[in-house]
């Protein structure tokens, strides 16, 4: 169960060609699990796995992003960053006083990246 979104990262990268693809495709499926998890709300359970795969998924993406090697722009980097700390902070924050509308904009972000990801 720990290394469930680097799982899904790869599974999805083998049927997929672009690596857009599969960021998209995984920014997706996360918003659908934080999405069902506000829907069932209060099933703790289901909640918090989907909080942990968003950020295991968003520790993925932002350690790639903003690696040294990585040919993005210095500001693109700076600010997939920056949202990666903001998804941290509102998961602790939802972990320690949870409510479903917290997960709004965890939701929000994920569909958002994904949808500009997919027309780029």
């Amino acid at each position: 169960m720990q290394h469930t979104a680097a799982q899904a990262y790869s599974k999805v990268a083998k049927t997929t060609s672009s690596p857009r693809d599969v960021e998209a495709d995984l920014l997706v499926r996360a918003a659908t699990r934080l999405q069902a998890a506000r829907d069932a709300w209060p099933d703790d359970d289901n909640g918090r796995t989907a909080l942990m795969f968003n950020r295991r998924l968003w520790t993925i993406l932002a350690t790639s992003a903003t690696s040294s090697d990585n040919p993005l722009p210095q500001q693109i980097k700076q600010n997939i960053g920056n949202i990666a700390v903001f998804i941290f902070n509102q998961t602790q924050s939802i972990i320690n006083d949870p409510r479903p509308e917290k997960l709004n904009s965890l939701i929000s972000i994920n569909r958002e990246i994904a949808a500009g990801l997919r027309t780029s």
